[in-house]
């Protein structure tokens, strides 16, 4: 192991690499910041231009722009309520809340925080077991998906804010959208009305542009505006205290992140969702989650990084994409004649653990940049808001464009738009329904295969003892928000009828020192 770290930090410590590295994390901060283009889009972009390069250093840049967008997307999350990637969906509950309490710079902090050690540690574990969870993780049949996704279900209470009914309703609305375009598996078009643009269904990165974005826009709007923050600069910083209070949630959202990174097609969008469910499930003061709770920011912004990186261990290991952004990776792989799989480690070491180690530099470059600038972006919004609502607007309808790749999605994200204005008018969470629209294709998927898997016959689930453990984890995971809300509930009645017998009984007492004496 030694050796092969020495052999891939030669590699990627050359001055070339260097400046590749430092480049690509660069754009993409820039790239995570604009709404909607991401990782995938992004790096599918930028691939061409990479094309007469060697095939370390075009990868070297590439991984940067990845973990980058991890960065940038948690900037427009945290500052305009804007993820600018699926991936920062989860921080903007309580990253923006934490903004508009005048804590922009601290949310922003730990996430730089957060997401380095999330990063280091993943890569470490990537390094030493790369080879034994790849051997895990394929064993992974269709049940086990199955059970996975019905996992991240279960997360859906986390989301759902004071009235869970309201939450379900909007997880139901969200799978049903997903159900849009032609069925898994067969060739069946569904609630597509005739309309050729609705058969590849509703892209939901282009939905949470809407909801969330202009969404926002338009409801601020209506509210009269939203008043510039006008806390002081010290205001802005992370205290010792905030530090503390996130340390084990960068802790266990960096342990969910990697386990479900690891997995192939998993990616760090369910890692994030997940890591956010859990903290609020196991946090002792789960009302704070929603208004601002520093642990609602670490956890998923730890979680997707580690994610980011356990991607590459399916990637490397197996030639299995582990999410969107290592499959267009991937194809960046096959351009450059490299063929990822159990013998590339093997036959191309050099690049193998120059790429590795290039995630240890680019994360420590990331945190150099965006730990010291994070009260410098938090003083955005001093500006008055009706000079930044165009600016949001614009690179919404930019951003919904370039994903679409047609006029259909500008069509799409204005009635989004008008639907996220509705959901916060009468109090909706929309996280739900994003995570349902992200969970169903990849839940319908899961069911099919299973389905075919055991011809027809789901008591296939019941077979599997990984299956199985998994789903009690997710009866658990649901059910725990639910009993600790009813206990606090049967608790503070209690002392409310504590109370109201004490005063009874005092009143009932007489009042001697009233009485005249003798």
């Amino acid at each position: 192991m030694i050796e092969n770290l020495a052999v891939g930090f030669s590699a990627s410590l050359s001055p070339e690499n260097l400046l590749w590295c430092l480049i690509g994390v660069v754009v993409g901060t820039v790239i995570g910041m604009l709404p909607g283009l991401g990782a995938t889009t992004g790096i599918a972009i930028l691939i061409p231009l990479t094309l007469g390069m060697d095939p370390l250093t075009a990868l070297i840049m590439l991984a940067g722009i990845y973990y980058g967008c991890q960065y940038g997307s948690t900037i427009s999350a945290v500052l305009i309520a804007t993820p600018g990637d699926a991936n920062a969906v989860s921080t903007v509950i309580d990253g923006y809340a934490m903004a508009r309490n005048g804590r922009a710079g601290a949310a922003l902090a730990i996430s730089a925080i957060g997401s380095f050690v999330a990063a280091i540690v993943s890569v470490v574990l990537l390094a030493t077991l790369a080879g034994p969870i790849a051997d895990l993780a394929i064993g992974f049949g269709p049940a086990e998906n199955f059970a996975i996704m019905v996992f991240a279900m279960a997360t859906i209470v986390a989301f759902s804010g004071a009235d869970i009914r309201k939450g379900l309703m909007m997880a139901g609305l969200g799978i049903a959208l997903s159900t849009v375009g032609v069925a898994m598996g067969f060739t069946t078009a569904r609630f597509t009305g005739g309309s050729v643009n609705l058969l590849g269904g509703l892209d939901f990165v282009v939905v949470m542009i809407g909801i969330f974005a202009i969404g926002e826009v338009l409801s601020q709007i209506s509210a009269g505006g939203a008043e510039p923050i006008r806390a002081r600069f010290r205001d802005m910083l992370i205290t010792r205290k905030e530090l503390r209070q996130a340390s084990p949630a960068i802790a266990r959202g960096t342990g969910i992140g990697f386990v479900f990174g690891s997995l192939p097609g998993a990616g760090s969008t369910l890692a994030s969702f997940l890591a956010y469910g859990v903290e609020k499930s196991v946090s002792k003061t789960p009302e704070r989650f929603g208004k601002g709770a520093i642990q609602g920011v670490a956890a998923p912004e730890s979680a997707n990084n580690s994610a980011a990186n356990a991607n590459f261990i399916p990637t490397l290991s197996l030639g299995i994409p582990g999410g969107s952004t290592t499959a267009v990776l991937l194809g960046a792989f096959i351009m450059y004649g490299v063929q990822p799989g159990p013998l590339l480690f093997t036959e191309q070491p050099t690049l193998v653990w120059g790429l590795i180690t290039s995630f240890f530099i680019g994360n420590v470059i990331l945190l150099v940049l965006n730990l010291p600038l994070a009260p410098a972006f938090a003083q955005i919004l001093r500006l008055p808001y009706n000079h930044l609502y165009p600016f949001i607007i614009f690179f919404s309808l930019i951003g919904a464009f370039a994903v679409a790749g047609n006029t259909f999605g500008l069509i799409v994200v204005l009635v989004a738009s008008a639907l996220g204005f509705c959901l916060k008018k009468f109090g909706y969470p929309s996280a739900p329904l994003i995570l349902g629209l992200v969970l169903g294709p990849m839940t319908e998927k899961a069911l099919v295969q299973t389905s075919a898997f055991g011809r027809g016959d789901l008591s296939i689930l019941l077979q599997s003892p990984v299956a199985m453990t998994i789903l009690i984890l997710a009866v658990v995971l649901a059910a725990a928000p639910i009993l600790s809300r009813s206990l606090r509930e049967r608790a503070r009645r209690k002392r409310d009828l504590e109370t109201a017998a004490e005063a009874s009984a005092a009143e009932r007492e007489p009042d001697h020192d009233s009485q005249p004496s003798r």
